[in-house]
């Protein structure tokens, strides 16, 4: 009977298993192979083995990339956290009818597409768009502003596309949140402030840590926002990607780059997990 149950599960857990090694395990393999590849004179890739591709991520213009890129995530991974944690946070303490309205809201700009979110961030941002015009109604004379083709418009864009990955995990976290631990904290003569330090704060950092990977790891890799709100001069890894899959025609190098930057991720994964370890979130608060 055992055995039969066995063969059962394994049967209905084949097809995952095929999908997994198919579109997942597989694509990863071929990567890393393909990144120990020599680009052919002419077009394509040869069967010879280098360590070029991965020297060549060293040098200072792809050094800069990457640094440039890991600043920009950082960037936006702060300021979304200092954003969509108080929000998520007062947004769970709502009433139910609240709630439903504020993710409503928060969900819709997902139905259009992201392409015309970021074009009406050009028409706000641009030298006489809507925010220049908004001062000027207000009373205040300045000059056409400079925010468009920019680092701070960037980051505005990429804050404005992630901050609700960041909002849910926080509103999830403390939502499902026991608040009579914090009362209990409080009966004990705990303030406020030290209340939630250290029950609040502690019970619901797995679902900040977890709004930071959804908005950390993206944000490595939106190169489409740079391009459209940078003007091409905040040049993201995954910029370089595209350009070594197209122009450049150097797909060695670009696997290169795509299991660095993928490795980056992982680790940063891997340090995620062992953060949100309730042992580990012992020793933090």
């Amino acid at each position: 009977m055992r055995s039969k149950k066995r063969s059962r599960v394994w049967l209905a857990a084949l097809p995952l298993y095929l999908f997994t090694i198919l579109f997942v395990a597989g694509p990863l393999i071929y990567m890393v192979v393909l990144s120990f590849m020599s680009k052919s004179d002419s077009w394509g890739i040869e069967a010879v083995f280098t360590l070029r591709n991965y020297e060549r991520i060293g040098e200072p213009v792809y050094r800069e990339c990457f640094v440039q890129s890991l600043k920009l995530a950082f960037t936006t991974t702060f300021l979304t956290g200092l954003i969509g944690y108080p929000f998520g946070y007062f947004m769970a303490k709502l009433s139910p009818s609240k709630k439903r309205l504020l993710l409503l809201l928060i969900m819709i700009p997902f139905w259009t597409s992201s392409l015309i979110r970021l074009y009406g961030w050009m028409i706000i941002l641009q030298a006489k768009g809507v925010l220049y015009q908004t001062i000027r109604f207000l009373g205040f004379e300045i000059k056409p502003l400079k925010l468009l083709y920019s680092y701070p418009a960037v980051v505005v864009g990429m804050v404005y596309a992630l901050l609700p990955f960041m909002m849910l995990a926080v509103y999830s976290s403390v939502d499902k949140m026991d608040w009579n631990l914090v009362e209990a904290a409080r009966d004990l003569g705990a303030s406020a402030a030290k209340a939630f330090w250290t029950v609040t704060f502690r019970l619901t950092l797995p679902g900040l840590l977890s709004g930071v990977i959804l908005t950390f790891v993206p944000s490595m890799g939106l190169f489409f926002i740079a391009d459209i709100l940078g003007g091409n001069k905040i040049v993201l890894v995954g910029s370089l990607i595209q350009d070594q899959l197209t122009r450049g025609a150097d797909w060695p190098f670009a696997a290169a780059l795509s299991v660095v930057l993928m490795t980056i991720t992982t680790l940063l994964l891997i340090l995620y997990r062992r953060i949100a370890n309730t042992g580990e979130l012992e020793g933090i608060v």
